[in-house]
């Protein structure tokens, strides 16, 4: 589209009309190739992680320490200022299993 219009093919309009987008979509693209000197998509966006470097590894080390802990109690144990479900997600990224605790007691019916 931006080799098309770069070639005078056409005014704005019609090399959007051309591609089959809007005009504004090329206009964006040429104003992002003009600040940053490329086209390609920019960061998705979303929140930074709150466990990374060192705060992960002190994570993982608390988890080592005592595997039976909640998250509120590991949230804690690192210091980090964050969302359990922060401290969730960061231990799916350190690929720690859960164990299922037993709710209810086992069957009887089971081989002895």
């Amino acid at each position: 589209m931006l080799a098309a219009y770069d070639a005078k093919r056409g005014t704005l309009t019609e090399v959007a009309q051309m591609f089959g987008v809007t005009r504004q979509c090329i206009w964006l693209l040429l104003r992002q190739r003009e600040t940053t000197g490329s086209i390609a998509p920019r960061h998705g966006g979303g929140r930074t992680a709150a466990y990374t470097g060192a705060t992960l590894e002190r994570l993982r080390q608390a988890v080592a320490r005592q595997p039976d802990a909640t998250l509120e109690e590991l949230r804690a144990r690192t210091g980090v200022a964050c969302s359990v479900v922060a401290v969730h997600n960061a231990l799916v990224r350190l690929d720690l299993r859960f164990k299922k605790s037993r709710s209810t007691p086992p069957s009887k019916s089971g081989p002895t």
